[in-house]
Order: C-alpha cells, then structure tokens, then sequence
C-alpha cells in the first residue's frame, strides 16, 4: 500500500500537479479555519441576544437595560439595534414634542444598525463560496494534466502496460479527490451560514418593528 500512498503519489507527481494538490491543501486549510470562527461567531451572538431579548421582554427598565450592554465589545442584532436607536430615542425625547422625522431619524438608525450586522456576519462567506465553487476545476485541471502525462509516458514505452499509466492516474485522480475534500466542507458551511444569517436578520427586523412600536407609542403620550 506503501506505492500508492498520497504521501508517494504527491512526492511522485509532476510539477503542475504538485502545484494543485498544494493550492488545494491551502484552500482547505483556509476554509477550515473559516468554518470554525464562523461557527463560533454566530453561536455567540445567538447566544448573546437570546438571553438580551429574554430580559428584554421580561419587563426590565429599559435604562437598566442599556447600562448593562458591554461597551468593550461589538454588539449584532437586537442589543446592536437596541443600543443604537435607544440612543437617539432619548436625545430626542427630552424636545416638548416627536415629529415623524424624529422617528424616521430613529427609523433609519435601526436600518444602519441591520445593515451593517448583515455586513459583518457575512464577512469570509464569500471566500467559502469560491473555495466550493472553483476547488473542483482546480482538481479537475490536475487530474487532466497527469492523465496526459500518463499518455505522454506510455507513448514512449516501449510495452504498454497496466503498470505503466497507473501511477500518473491514480495521481491525477487524487487531484479530483482534492478537489472534492476542499469544495464539499465549504459548500456545506456557506449555506448553513447564510441560512443563519438571514434567520438572525429576519429576527432583527421583527424586534426593530417591535421597538419602533413602542417608541412610537412613547412619543404619543408626550
């Protein structure tokens, strides 16, 4: 088994296909990588802003409730947009009076707020992307050049045998098999990612139409 091991197949292959196995490698690596801090990101802030909304909707004071938000650290979601629109809410609530472009200002605070939360949980999903989608043709490329190579060798063999073109094969197609391990973990994770994503923006745009509400309601009884 020896002969054929990846390890002797790598050592044994052509240059260019050296070359793709190692871009391959690279990427998987990379998106590896990419898959665990996402996974962690989202697991944080879901975390986070589940125990947020359950004080939230329990009653606590909403001026308790903004004191308690770390200043440290970068906030998503509901406490993101809470933080934010809060904010304005009470500079602007210490006027007689609320017009509607007082709560458009806060309106639009809130839109910022998702915006760039959609930006930043979206950050890296891009390179997965391209990590699935171009990975196979990149091992397909490697397995194409040592099946030729192959052809080119057995050309100036003098017998053609089995064991002549078997090793440029298998080499080529351990290329593909690359490919694959590269592409198939990072197809995955986008999708799981972007699934999540939207599923969290989905959410703050619930919680800021809730928000928005009681804001305006505050604004009436002035």
């Amino acid at each position: 088994m020896d002969d054929i091991s990846v390890l002797n197949l790598f050592l044994e292959a052509g240059i260019v296909v050296k070359i793709v196995m190692l871009l391959l490698f690279i990427a998987s690596i990379l998106s590896w990588i990419v898959i665990v801090e996402r996974y962690r990101f989202f697991k944080k802030i879901k975390s986070q802003n589940s125990a947020f909304l359950k004080r939230f909707w329990s009653g606590d004071d909403l001026d308790i409730l903004i004191k308690d938000i770390s200043e440290d650290e970068r906030n998503y979601g509901a406490i993101n947009l809470f933080k934010s629109s809060f904010e304005e809410f009470k500079i602007l609530s210490k006027q007689e009076s609320m017009s509607e472009s007082d709560l458009e200002s806060i309106n639009r605070s809130m839109r910022v707020s998702i915006a760039s939360d959609e930006e930043e949980m979206n950050k890296h999903l891009s390179f997965l992307a391209n990590v699935g989608s171009v990975s196979p043709y990149v091992g397909l490329l490697g397995t194409v050049w040592g099946i030729m190579t192959s052809f080119q060798g057995l050309s100036d063999a003098t017998q053609a045998t089995i064991n002549a073109v078997a090793p440029g094969i298998s080499e080529a197609l351990v290329a593909t098999g690359m490919g694959l391990f590269a592409a198939i973990p990072a197809v995955v994770a986008f999708n799981k990612f972007i699934s999540e994503s939207e599923s969290f923006s989905q959410n703050t745009l619930i919680f800021a139409e809730e928000l928005a509400s009681i804001f305006y309601k505050q604004a009436v009884k002035k």
